[in-house]
């Protein structure tokens, strides 16, 4: 008798459990990513070579709001993505600045740009913002 009622015990708990179970329904959730306050511009940055585009591109995306930062070596162009409630272009400039390298709008800071290696002093005369390729220089022993 024992043994029955421990086995209807059993059996009771066991269909307590999986209806229990089977009430709960699995969420799932899905994150989408929709940033709408996304703006893309481009400007002219001076530099020569790719330890130049490292630079630049790494204090681009050092600001807060920066979604992506590619600085293109032959056109002195970078071309920048970010969150306009969380940044803007000055910012975007300033850190730049910050870093030794001129921008269209911000004179990079002197002493950045005196520590700058060798390669990397661009003639402070350049034309940014280039429409077409122009590479007078060979650059390719640098460091990506």
């Amino acid at each position: 008798m024992k043994k029955v009622i421990l086995s209807i015990a059993v059996i009771a708990a066991l269909i307590v459990v999986s209806c229990k179970s089977d009430s709960k329904k699995e969420t799932v959730k899905t994150n989408v990513k929709m940033d709408i306050n996304s703006t893309t511009l481009s400007f002219g940055v001076r530099g020569n070579c790719a330890m130049c585009k490292k630079t630049i591109e790494k204090a681009a995306n050092s600001v807060d709001g920066v979604n992506s930062a590619t600085w293109d070596v032959d056109k002195k162009k970078i071309n920048v993505s970010f969150n306009d409630h969380k940044t803007n272009l000055l910012s975007i400039y300033k850190a730049i600045a910050a870093s030794g390298y001129d921008t269209e709008k911000v004179i990079g800071n002197e002493n950045a740009y005196k520590s700058l290696p060798g390669c990397c002093k661009y003639d402070q005369e350049m034309i940014m913002n280039q429409t077409s390729e122009i590479n007078t220089e060979n650059h390719s022993n640098h460091a990506n």
